[in-house]
């Protein structure tokens, strides 16, 4: 982690797909200032990276935890992993 900057990989796990959750973790990223993306995977969770101010990464982890009204959040992994450097955060396909 350099400059403190950190970042995280989040895989959650529940009814995530469908319920607008990678574009209102994008949106919840863009307020918090921080950079990474979100996907869908092929087995049903989501997993978002993040990088930035780590109190703003606990509290996108926080937010992950319950997501979007619609969605039904089981479980969130979090490993922390070294920054990418990435410029934005985006939607990944």
């Amino acid at each position: 982690m350099t400059d403190g900057v950190f970042a995280a990989v989040l895989k959650i796990n529940g009814r995530v797909q469908g319920v607008y959750y990678r574009a209102s973790a994008q949106e919840e990223a863009r307020e918090l200032n921080l950079k990474g993306w979100a996907k869908n995977l092929a087995d049903g969770s989501v997993e978002v990276y993040v990088e930035g101010n780590k109190t703003h990464i606990e509290e996108m982890i926080e937010w992950c935890g319950a997501g979007p009204p619609a969605a039904k959040v089981e479980r969130v992994n979090v490993d922390w992993v070294e920054p990418e450097n990435c410029a934005s955060f985006d939607i990944a396909h």
